[in-house]
């Protein structure tokens, strides 16, 4: 049957973006049952009981030297230097900035992958080439682009050599998989961003650091001024990357969860193409009645324009999941 993307239904097109649209959904679907079942985010849906901040942080600005201890924290976790982490609001923000600070004229994306970073690089009126990993060596742009894992498919990617170009390496979602990170051995014209809010299952503090030499973390950290992230986000951050107890067991448990979801997908007659274990990316052929079949049981999912087969799934909540497999089912028929 012909396949085509969700565009059809009342602002669909927004959800081809990215993930988290949930007013959007309400507005496309307003029969849906309420509350909403996101799972158009690869959000950690069980998110760490991070320490908030003292009520007092709050009535002032930042001292630098608490954020300077938030980067030490997030530079041990790491296994980083300290002065090679610049605290950003959000990796999002950092690489919004990055074609200005690097000053590339043009920059290959290894796709398919997150279109933020694409979106960036046009945006500053650099040329833009979408590229598969097997072509890194051969591409002449200034600046390659490589998530890892990749979002949505989970791919990994051993980091390239790229000579003197510069190498911008998204590991948003490397904390489920933390041998995969090249921030130890980043080079010079390395740029490493690593994100809080997906593992910890806390975005709204909008933290995330970007890892570079000194020298060019100092210039990131300039863009941001001498507050770059707030009271909350030092708070979290700094239980958080000191509790490795807790990131060990949620990574088993995370890992456990996603092969659970694998089953509910397979038996609701979906191919599990990849993913990582925070979102896992399933195919079917009628993927676009099966994500209005989905919202219309108020459960959002990803849907992707140049890939109208495809659909991403995060994990739900302890208490979602007899949903999520009676939604799975009733969209199958």
């Amino acid at each position: 049957m012909p396949v085509s993307a969700p565009a059809s239904d009342p602002d669909a097109g927004v959800f081809l973006r990215h993930g988290g649209r949930l007013a959007a959904a309400r507005a496309a679907f307003p029969d849906a049952p309420a509350p909403w079942l996101d799972l158009s985010t690869g959000i950690n849906p069980r998110p760490y009981r991070a320490r908030r901040a003292d009520p007092a942080a709050l009535r002032r600005l930042p001292d630098p030297e608490e954020v300077a201890a938030l980067e030490a924290a997030a530079a041990r976790a790491f296994g980083v230097a300290p002065d090679r982490v610049v605290a950003v609001p959000g990796t999002e923000a950092a690489l919004r900035a990055l074609p200005r600070i690097l000053g590339a004229r043009s920059a290959a994306i290894v796709s398919p992958t997150y279109g933020g970073h694409a979106e960036a690089w046009r945006l500053a009126g650099a040329k833009v080439t979408c590229i598969d990993a097997s072509q890194i060596a051969a591409s002449a742009a200034e600046a390659v682009v490589l998530v890892n894992p990749n979002n949505p498919d989970g791919a990994a990617v051993a980091a390239p050599d790229v000579g003197e170009r510069w190498l911008i390496v998204d590991e948003a979602f490397v904390e489920t998989a933390p041998h995969l990170s090249v921030a130890a051995a980043a080079g010079p014209r390395t740029i490493v961003l690593r994100s809080f809010g997906k593992f910890y299952g806390l975005p709204g503090v909008r933290l995330g650091f970007a890892i570079a030499e000194p020298g060019l973390a100092a210039r990131i950290g300039a863009q941001f001024g001498d507050w770059p992230v707030g009271a909350e986000a030092i708070a979290a951050g700094l239980s958080a990357y000191g509790d490795h107890a807790w990131a060990e067991r949620t990574r088993v448990r995370l890992a456990r969860d996603a092969a659970r979801l694998d089953a509910l997908l397979t038996a609701a007659g979906f191919e599990v193409l990849g993913g990582t274990s925070l979102f896992r990316l399933a195919a079917s052929a009628d993927a676009h009645r099966r994500f209005t079949a989905l919202a219309r049981r108020g459960v959002l999912t990803r849907p992707f324009p140049d890939q109208p087969t495809w659909l991403r799934f995060g994990l739900p909540k302890p208490k979602d999941w007899p949903r999520l497999k009676a939604a799975l089912e009733g969209s199958s028929r």
